[in-house]
Order: structure tokens, then sequence, then C-alpha cells
């Protein structure tokens, strides 16, 4: 299974970002495989739509969870229709901690 995190940085180091739409980048976790590869939320920076466009983005890596402080709206709407589980982180936790969680 492959997760969504959001994070402030691209680094195992990075804290979880509470914005969905508006993180920096996303830590894509494959479950199976243990593989961990960053990309940058090129949706960050929209007037508008930051959201779904960010959506998007990650179900083209074929997530199936995604891990991040809070998801607006509409996209618990589209992530309900795509079939990917949100969830919401309300404590501050690194990368590497939300890694562990997955792994127990």
């Amino acid at each position: 299974m492959k997760v969504a995190i959001s994070a402030d940085g691209n680094s195992r180091d990075s804290q979880v970002d509470s914005r969905f739409g508006r993180c920096a980048y996303f830590a894509i976790y494959d479950t199976v495989s243990g593989e961990l590869d960053f990309i940058e939320n090129t949706a960050r920076n929209a007037e508008e739509g930051a959201g779904p466009a960010a959506v998007g983005l990650v179900a083209n890596c074929g997530v199936s969870k995604i891990v991040s402080g809070e998801f607006g709206f509409k996209i618990k709407g589209m992530l309900g229709d795509l079939r990917i589980q949100m969830v919401m982180m309300k404590e501050s936790k690194t990368i590497d901690e939300i890694l562990t969680l997955l792994n127990h």
C-alpha cells in the first residue's frame, strides 16, 4: 500500500504539515517495499484549487491513504470518491515518526 504524508520539507526529519493542499512536499511511502520518495507539491502556490490539484498529484502516485493535519471540505468528498483514506494528525510528528507508526 502507498501512503502520502504532507510534509514541510523533503527529509525524514521534516514535520507533518497541517495543510494538505498547501504543504511543500508529499512523502510517498510504500509499506510493502519500504521505499520512501518525496515529491514537491506543485499545487501549493495556486491562487485557488490547491487542494483538488494536490489530490490529483497524490492520486496519480497510486496512494490509498493520506496522512495530514487537516483536509478541506471539498477534499474530503474527492478522497471519498477515490476511496483514499484520510488520517488526520492533531499532534506534531516527523515523517520518520509516522513511518514508525505505519510499520507497527
